[in-house]
């Protein structure tokens, strides 16, 4: 399923034009990817939560250069609801 099928779907479950579904996923997506960057968590009932995980630094080795690199950093979670899970099996 594609941004267009979500949008489309909206439009026609809401009675919505379709540019105002796509604009309110826009907002929609903008709202948990910013409450992301700041460390909180979203949680969507029924849906699933949206967490933020820290990465351990781990030293890597540059293949060009074979010089050792230290990676660490912060990443995106999904953890799916009770209810999703079960609508999935």
């Amino acid at each position: 399923m594609t941004k267009a099928d979500i949008v489309a779907r909206m439009a026609a479950a809401a009675g919505w034009p379709k540019a105002g579904s796509e604009r309110a996923l826009r907002a929609a997506l903008a709202g948990i990817r910013a409450s992301l960057k700041r460390g909180d968590a979203v949680t969507l009932v029924g849906f699933g939560t949206f967490s933020v995980a820290r990465r351990k630094p781990r030293t890597l080795k540059n293949p060009r250069t074979g010089q050792a690199v230290t990676v660490a950093g912060r990443i995106p979670r999904f953890k799916p609801s009770k209810e999703l899970r079960q609508a999935v099996r």
